[in-house]
């Protein structure tokens, strides 16, 4: 069974081979396996450097609680509790580190459907990716320390409710925050690739720019877990601008197409007379 390539776009050479159904299977097979590997071997890393890293993981909260009668701690209500936080902590340390891995292996399990004039895109694409995704966690971990102040605040006065707080729930919500803003910090990259590929063209983007803060808007309210006003407005911001660049970077790709098939048209012409 062949699996069929989309039509080259005009001045793109197409690939020469084409793989089979067990082809893409066997190829997305090695990719799992490869950046499952890396997952495990940063959370065996992370296992064994727990205590630096749960320090650092608990700043934000010991900030958060900063000038009240509240103590930086957490409560475990069981024996095992300490080992299985030790585990959940060393694997949510393992995804977020073995990200560069899964993003090179997502892109070259792409590459083969592409052509040549998009695999170019290769190496920008995955470093962007990276550094995008790398400040989008930088900003949720500094976003941390208010959004938490908001939580507990918002609960009522401190001297009438005693927070317990379970260092599960802090490490898990601390992993999604930092996951959603890295994950929402690739969005103009989507933009951008759906542009190179003809999907959609930046004029379209710009008609909708209205329709798009809105969508952004909701859509960030739905992946922020903790569902506060603070990481709303701290991550809808930079998505919205990441979304007029990306019309910037289309009419400047588009400019750039169009300059190049001119010239074609005019050494088509030359060599026709």
């Amino acid at each position: 069974m062949k699996l069929p390539f989309r039509r080259a776009p005009k001045g793109a050479e197409a690939t020469t081979s084409q793989m089979t159904l067990m082809d893409h299977l066997r190829e997305l097979r090695n990719r799992i396996f490869k950046a499952v590997c890396a997952i495990v071997v940063i959370a065996v890393v992370a296992y064994f450097l727990y205590d630096p890293i749960f320090r650092f993981m608990t700043e934000p909260y010991c900030r958060s609680i900063e000038g009240t009668d509240r103590t930086c701690s957490f409560y475990l209500s069981d024996l095992l509790g300490g080992f299985l936080l030790r585990l959940k902590v060393s694997m949510y340390v393992g995804f977020i580190g073995a990200l560069p891995v899964i993003l090179w292996q997502l892109w070259r399990f792409i590459m083969p459907g592409l052509y040549k004039n998009e695999r170019r895109y290769t190496i920008t694409f995955v470093a962007s990716s990276i550094v995008l995704f790398i400040l989008g966690a930088a900003l949720a971990y500094y976003t941390l320390p208010p959004m938490l102040s908001w939580l507990q605040d918002s609960g009522g006065p401190s001297n009438s409710i005693t927070f317990i707080p379970s260092p599960d729930k802090y490490f898990w919500l601390s992993a999604l925050m930092m996951l959603a803003f890295g994950v929402g910090f690739e969005f103009p990259l989507l933009l951008i690739a759906l542009q190179i590929v003809g999907v959609i063209d930046y004029t379209q983007l710009a008609r909708v720019r209205r329709y798009a803060a809105v969508g952004i808007t909701a859509v960030v309210a739905v992946i922020t877990p903790g569902g506060d006003p603070i990481s709303l407005i701290v991550l809808s911001v930079p998505l919205y601008l990441f979304y007029e660049m990306s019309i910037v970077v289309g009419r400047l790709m588009g400019r750039s197409k169009n300059k190049k098939a001119r010239e074609l048209e005019r050494v088509d012409a030359t060599s026709a007379s």
